[in-house]
This record gives C-alpha cells, structure tokens and sequence, in this order.
C-alpha cells in the first residue's frame, strides 16, 4: 500500500560514476518525512555501475535500477526518468556524484503543501571540488521567499544567467507533466529552459539560510564542457529563443523580456571582450575571440552599438591592447563591474536569485 506520506521520485542517471553512486543513493534513502522511490538509469556505463545497483536494490527496495544497451546522453536518460516519475508527488533529478542534504526533501515537500501554487523549490547548492573533503552543511532554515513566476522569469532574463545548479530543485510532477521534460536542442542549458517553463506556469520558491544539495564540481562535467565564452553565451541564448519561441510567448511582455535576455547576453559579451584587451588577451596563443564575441552582440542584440559597453570597447581598441587598462575610467568601471558582480553573487547566496 502507498504510504500516507507524499511520495518523491528521485531519477538518479549514472554514467561512469560507480564509486559515487553509492553515497548519491544514500543520501536519498535517508531522507526524512517522505516516502521516496529511487530509479538508476545507467546510462551504458564502462566500469561497475551495473554491480552497484544492483546491490543497491538488493539492499533497499526502494530503489529500482536500469542500464541502456547503447549510451544515449544524459537529456534521454532524464526524459525517461521522467515518465517513470509521473505516478509521484515530486520528482528530483539526481545526478549520480551529486548528494541530497538531510532533510532537503522535508523541507521542499513542506513548501509545496503550504503553497500549492508553487511548481518549483530550490535552494542553496554547496559546491564539492575534486579533491577536496565534501563541504560541511550548516545554517538554519530562515524562510522561505516565493516569486511568481513571472517575476522569476523577468530575473532570469534580466542576469542573462541561470541561478541554479540543478540538484537542489524539486518539482511539483504535475508540473512537470504539463510543461514535458528536457528539451534535446538545448544540450548544455536544457535545465535552465525547462525551470523557464516550470516558472511560465507556475510559482517558484527558496528555501533560504541552509544548504539543499552538494553539487560537485566535475573537470569533464557538462558545466566545464562549455569551455569557450562564445559556446557558453551561444547555448544560453539558445535556452532562452526556445523558451520565448514555445510557452513563454504566452507571457505578458514576452517580446520585452526576450529583448532584456538578449541585451544581458550582448552586454556580457562585450565586457567578456573588453576585458581581454584589458589584458593583452585578444591576440596570442591563448586569446579569447574577441571578434566573434563583438559578432555575437550584435548578433543577439542588433543595437549593440548604443550600449556602454560597445563605446568601452571601441575606446579600448583605439588605446591599444594591454595598454587600455592602466585608462584611469577604465579602472573604475572594472572596478564597479567587481563590485556589482559580488554583490549579485551574495543576492544569489541569500536570495537564490
């Protein structure tokens, strides 16, 4: 029989990381104060994958597991957990080295009951480097801030950035059944589309003052397999077209905020440009693409030419490489771009936004 308590589905895809696994699943089956339900899906992984989950289900029978006969990619495999996951009351993606903080889901699944206008809560992730410990969890539970999803939405596009990891997320699964799952298109920020679609629908909500997951910071993760500033704003701008191109042509404005996103995106790449003259990086072995990121801007953002940063850009390259940034103005708006930079970096700490 199910259980009185509300039923979270945790999709736990695996592809070579059997020695994590273990303490991933682990970190689910101890939550308190829901019912949860494990499925590995291992993605054709080459080492022992297969014998660790199977000796995970021998162990808990609340883990299921499954292996594919060819690897298919990580946004198949979540697809597929995600049609598993339709019978629950909340579904967590799990990454196989990332863990759950206790108490996580009690935490989430509370929000949602109180709120049930709310398809999405995350909160902190804490970030595990390669060797190094794992970070110790700390804080206290110190409210909760909920954001229409409008305004979620217009935050996003305003940053240009996404502001989650993914473990800490939490969904409402009939939610997530009404928006469909990862978008293939998008491989690199297929997560930030689909939080864009969750928050077109729905409400989105923090959990403020205490970790949710441990996010570990992997070198050949897909977060580090962006590794060219024009890839990393090319698959950004990406998520976002697609989004305003489907459901969220349907929100008000929806022509205003796709403009914001993509004036963020081309403020960004300017400055990513500026910077490398500053630095005597726009030539050399190791040069960043200044022209393609001046391409890009203009590309997204058509009138590029009348922002700040495209007149900064344009001062810088008359001065002269590595020259530019002894420019007294120039030092003063590093400066602030430091400043504001680390402010949004704490808002994002205690805000999640």
């Amino acid at each position: 029989m199910r259980s009185a308590l509300p039923r979270v589905k945790v999709i736990v895809p695996c592809y070579r990381y059997a020695g994590l696994l273990e303490g991933c699943v682990g970190s689910v089956l101890g939550q308190e104060g829901v019912d949860v339900r494990v499925l590995v899906i291992d993605d054709c992984s080459p080492d022992d994958t297969p014998e660790v989950a199977a000796r995970l289900c021998a162990r808990d029978e609340r883990v299921q597991s499954g292996r594919h006969g060819v690897n298919v990619g990580m946004i198949p495999t979540l697809n597929e957990g995600l049609e598993w996951a339709e019978d629950s009351d909340y579904t967590v993606v799990l990454s196989a080295d990332d863990l759950l903080v206790p108490d996580c889901l009690r935490r989430a699944v509370a929000v949602m009951g109180a709120h049930p206008e709310v398809g999405m809560v995350y909160g902190r992730s804490l970030y595990a480097y390669e060797g190094r410990p794992l970070p110790t969890t700390y804080g206290r539970w110190r409210g909760t801030d909920v954001w229409s999803g409008y305004d979620w939405v217009r935050a996003r596009c305003r940053s240009g950035y996404n502001c989650i990891s993914s473990p800490e997320v939490v969904t409402r699964t009939t939610v997530q059944r009404a928006v469909g799952g990862y978008d293939p298109a998008c491989y690199h920020t297929s997560d930030l589309q689909l939080w864009l679609r969750v928050a077109a629908v729905a409400d989105v909500a923090y959990i403020r003052g205490v970790g949710q997951a441990i996010y570990r910071i992997q070198p050949d993760g897909m977060l580090r397999s962006a590794d060219t500033p024009i890839v990393d704003l090319s698959e950004r701008r990406l998520a976002f077209d697609s989004f305003f191109a489907g459901g969220g042509a349907q929100l008000r404005d929806a022509q205003r905020l796709h403009e914001m996103a993509c004036r963020s995106l081309a403020r960004q790449a300017l400055w990513q440009a500026s910077r490398a003259i500053d630095r005597g990086r726009a030539s050399g072995p190791d040069a960043l693409p200044v022209e393609e990121l001046t391409a890009f801007a203009l590309d997204v953002y058509p009138r590029s030419r009348r922002l700040a940063e495209w007149r900064g850009l344009r001062l810088r390259r008359a001065i002269g490489e590595g020259r530019s940034r002894w420019f007294l103005p120039f030092v003063a708006t590093g400066s602030a771009h430091r400043a504001k930079t680390h402010a949004l970096k704490l808002r994002w700490k205690l805000k999640g936004i």
